[in-house]
């Protein structure tokens, strides 16, 4: 699919990994290979390798840090286009307001903006994958979203073309924003945050990181996706979101099993993903797990989630 003449257009700085285990690409290191992946280790890199895909008719998909994805254990047929950066974190302070990569880890985000005394985003500490996706997914967490302070983002659509785009253009809801539909990449995207107490936040950062530490379990050794599920909507203005593992909970979930895919022990929300486990493991757990809830309350549950590939 990436033969030698589409290989020698690409820029320099990019890396192709053919027949890439994408297995090694996500946080439930599950999955089959893809014919290609290419290390983009920054935008320009991922724009220029992107337009060369699109005009080439070839298929391709981008990730970040693979901390929301499930991949199919056949794989893809798409080329994979990986836009992260675990060493160096993309960031520029203009005042009040911050330049961030899409590439960056969200967690570095917050560790950086706290070690600067700049706006409280210290509700990302310890939340894996990229800024990139966290604006696709409007990742957040104790009732904050990072949507509610973005400004605009540079915006790399699935045709190469890049362009500018104001926050209001992105439709923001609970963990869902355009971008989710369209497939849009985030590049680069300025944030407006409030000023905040330098050791206030890091009070709360490390709050934050202990509290993540005693109830979820670290990926790299307990392959996982986080929560698997929405929390689901209130059934007035009134009510607030009630955490979908409490339904799973009470629906008897919290002990259910598939081959290698069991719960955490401390979040039924969480699928761990044991060295003998397959994506059709983990798939089929969830959807048993769906089933549980859909029996005992009558209404389903909705992914958080990616799947990529067949199942």
């Amino acid at each position: 699919m990436i033969d030698a003449s589409i290989q020698s257009r690409l820029p320099a700085t990019a890396t192709v990994v053919k027949n890439a285990a994408l297995k090694n690409y996500t946080t439930f290191q599950l999955g089959g290979d893809c014919p290609a992946l290419i290390e983009c280790p920054d935008a320009e890199t991922l724009s220029a390798a992107a337009k060369i895909l699109a005009e080439s008719k070839i298929a391709f998909i981008v990730i970040g840090q693979g901390s929301n994805l499930l991949v199919s254990d056949a794989g893809l047929d798409a080329v994979v286009l990986r836009y992260c950066s675990e060493e160096s974190p993309s960031i520029e302070f203009e005042g009040d307001r911050v330049r961030v990569s899409g590439d960056t880890l969200l967690d570095d985000l917050a560790r950086l903006t706290t070690e600067r005394g700049v706006g409280d985003v210290s509700y990302c500490s310890g939340i894996p994958g990229t800024v990139g996706g966290a604006i696709a997914g409007n990742a957040g967490a104790f009732g904050k979203q990072i949507g509610d302070v973005v400004e605009s983002v540079r915006l790399l659509e699935l045709n190469g073309v890049v362009r500018d785009v104001a926050a209001a253009e992105l439709d923001f809801e609970y963990r869902s924003s355009v971008l989710k539909r369209s497939g849009a990449i985030v590049l680069d995207a300025l944030l407006k945050l409030r000023p905040a107490d330098r050791a206030i936040m890091e009070l709360e950062r490390e709050r934050i990181l202990e509290l993540r530490r005693a109830k979820h379990p670290d990926w790299k050794t307990n392959p996982c996706a986080g929560s698997v599920f929405r929390n689901v909507e209130p059934t007035s203005a009134a009510d607030r979101r009630q955490a979908a593992g409490w339904f799973l909970e009470e629906a008897g979930a919290k002990d259910f099993r598939v081959g290698g895919a069991r719960l955490f022990g401390k979040h039924a929300n969480i699928i761990i993903a044991e060295p003998e486990a397959t994506a059709r493991d983990v798939f089929q757990l969830t959807e048993k797990m769906i089933a549980a809830v859909k029996e005992k309350f009558g209404f389903e549950l909705v992914r958080e989630i990616k799947t990529l590939g067949g199942f």
